[in-house]
């Protein structure tokens, strides 16, 4: 049985961050959790208090003293469902052509859930967007290799993946080059001071004072900045007023600021550009090289504001042949052997997800763990900084943790105790409190989530 507070050392120790601070986590709770073979629990548990544990950190380099951070292990599984909903209804997670499709000689899954991918793959299996049907989609399917559908839709910037096994995976160049690199990486890019921070008093959430910048918009980003906003820092989601966003994005906006900025335009970038002057941390999401093709990669952001942290999340790492290539936690899931595995367990022939979408979410909390820990070496030691995670390495760490005998036996949960409901821009929201007990300065999220755009383009 994984220990999950071995697990959160693991991750403490490979920031270098002061053993000391270890003893301050109060981890509750064993694996199952929720029904699954694989240790989806204490990944979510060890990341939530990783990110938590990282933050009072820093509150504690600022000044002030320890803190104790508590994290229950069915919380924080609970709260990494991402259930939601508004104005007493749930909001459907997938399009009707999302999912897996039998192929000729295996599955595929296809992510469908932005219009502009589920038409693309569509088109690919020489249907028409406007009158096909899901049956329609199957019978093409059918027609396929599994592979030759996986490269056909890479090479149309599309989102789609074959099924294989962990040991298929593990023969692939791709799989080889994850399997070489760590769970994430927090690397100096720069010379700088350390960066002046506002001062903080004990009666102050962690990170306080501090300002995010938060360009992401499926998922494991948003949660990472949400779970900043958690513990005090001012965060503002930046948006393109020309992308689509899925449903989540109102239960992941709370505690944010939500601005517009195209950055195709001249008149976005300035906005960014002075968004980021007073800025601490910069995270984003976008595809590999998007940013950077805007002028706000890593190393143009540590000359625009020297001792920035920069956090990139990508779908496969940065090496490998598939290092440019898009992806989702589901898609992610089935290349890299997670859905046999699950079916396997299962017993029933039949691949089968994950129960929640837990590369997603632990990489979130990673990300907000790699801004918190590259904050408190920038203030030790200067520098400007970049980290770096990628739902895949999250995959192979989970893989790490190993199997739980009967998991998959374990009873759904009642949700109802660790829901909370508040007003936003989008309806009456009920969603799951946060998972982190912050002994003395609660977490909280104290602004209202709002639609992208609510807010101007400069910091409070």
């Amino acid at each position: 049985m994984t220990n999950a507070s071995e697990v959160l050392g693991g991750i403490w120790r490979q920031a270098g961050l002061p053993e000391e601070a270890l003893a301050f986590a109060r981890l509750t709770g064993v694996d199952p959790v929720l029904p699954s073979s694989f240790a989806v629990g204490a990944a979510a548990q060890a990341t939530v208090a990783a990110a938590a544990l990282a933050a009072c950190e820093l509150g504690h380099l600022r000044g002030t003293a320890r803190q104790q951070v508590s994290v229950d292990m069915l919380h924080a599984a609970l709260e990494c469902t991402g259930w939601f909903s508004l104005d007493g209804q749930v909001p459907p997670q997938w399009d009707e052509f999302s999912g897996l499709y039998r192929c000729a000689d295996g599955w595929v899954r296809v992510h469908a859930n932005f219009a502009h991918h589920r038409d693309g793959a569509l088109r690919l299996m020489k249907l028409d967007p406007l009158t096909a049907t899901r049956a329609d989609a199957e019978t093409a399917m059918a027609r396929w290799r599994a592979l030759d559908f996986e490269d056909a839709a890479a090479s149309a910037g599309l989102v789609a993946t074959a099924l294989r096994r962990f040991d298929e995976w593990d023969t692939t160049p791709q799989g080889q080059a994850i399997a070489a690199q760590p769970l994430f990486t927090v690397e100096r890019i720069g010379d700088a001071p350390p960066l002046a921070l506002p001062p903080l008093r004990e009666d102050q959430r962690p990170l306080s004072g501090l300002r995010v910048l938060d360009l992401t918009r499926v998922l494991a980003g948003p949660v990472g900045g949400r779970a900043l906003a958690a513990y005090g820092a001012d965060v503002m989601l930046v948006n393109s007023p020309n992308l689509p966003n899925i449903a989540a994005i109102a239960d992941t906006s709370r505690g944010k600021l939500s601005a517009h900025a195209d950055l195709r335009t001249e008149e976005g970038r300035i906005a960014l550009h002075r968004l980021v002057a007073d800025a601490h941390v910069f995270v984003q999401g976008y595809r590999p090289g998007g940013i950077e093709a805007r002028g706000f990669g890593p190393l143009a952001l540590a000359r625009l504001r020297p001792g920035i942290v920069c956090v990139s999340l990508n779908a496969y790492g940065t090496k490998g042949p598939w290092a440019g290539r898009r992806g989702f936690d589901s898609l992610v899931q089935t290349a890299m052997g997670f859905n046999h595995a699950e079916g396997e367990a299962a017993g029933d022939g039949k691949p089968k997800p994950l129960p929640m979408q837990i590369l997603d979410e632990a990489t979130g909390y990673l990300m907000a763990f790699g801004a918190a820990a590259a904050l408190w070496c920038q203030q030790r030691e200067g520098g400007s900084w970049h980290v770096q995670v990628s739902l895949a390495q999250t995959g192979q760490w989970l893989r790490s943790l190993g199997r739980v005998r009967d998991g998959l036996s374990a009873p759904k949960p009642d949700l109802k105790p660790y829901v909370e409901t508040s007003d936003s821009g989008f309806g009456r929201l009920a969603a799951l409190r946060h998972s982190a007990q912050l002994q003395r300065t609660p977490a909280a999220w104290l602004r209202p989530s709002m639609p992208p755009g609510s807010d101007p383009p400069l910091w409070p």
